[in-house]
């Protein structure tokens, strides 16, 4: 499997249909994950209470909270939010594999950024459709803003952030290239 570069040259990438079987693997891997973790909180942590379960101190903890709303419980009391967010949240997917299809086989490392991406934004619109909110369950708080503490969240929105780092990423390596 080639290393997660952009790299130009032609001869260099995935084919065609690698470039789809990586983006799957990683948008089904990671959805996947987050699915079976919401269960296991589901399962687990409600009988805690608000302190939840103690990771690392009281600087990672894994506590039970229920979201209607997006990123930060923005719109938690939207009229209809449950169906204008699952709409969106439909929509940002199909968008992403409209984008998928343009990016070159050789952009290695921005096709997996987008089945990261994909696959946290489809572990989200699951919970939003099947029960209304999303299911957070990770707390961090180093104590100094902005974590102090950070908004609770879940898998889906780890590896959601971490495929926006790394198309990020693969953009800053590629900005160079591209000006010579």
């Amino acid at each position: 499997m080639p290393a997660l570069t952009d790299a130009a040259e032609p001869s260099s990438g995935l084919s065609a249909r690698g470039k789809y079987l990586l983006f799957g693997a990683l948008g089904l891997a990671s959805a996947v994950a987050d699915q079976l973790s919401k269960a296991w909180v589901q399962h687990h942590l409600p009988t805690l209470g608000r302190s939840g379960m103690s990771v690392i101190g009281r600087r990672l903890i894994l506590i039970y909270a229920e979201n209607p709303g997006i990123a930060f419980s923005q719109f938690q009391n939207l009229s209809g939010g449950r169906v204008v967010l699952s709409l969106v949240s439909v929509a940002a997917l199909a968008l992403i594999i409209g984008y998928l299809r343009k990016v070159p086989s050789s952009n290695v490392a921005t096709i997996a950024g987008l089945g990261l991406i994909w696959g946290g934004a489809l572990g989200n619109v699951i919970d939003r459709v099947s029960h209304g909110s999303v299911t957070d369950f990770v707390l961090v708080n180093l104590g100094v803003w902005p974590f102090n503490p950070w908004p609770v969240f879940n898998v889906a929105d780890a590896v959601l952030v971490a495929g926006v780092a790394l198309m990020i990423l693969a953009r800053v390596k590629r900005a160079p290239e591209s000006a010579q």
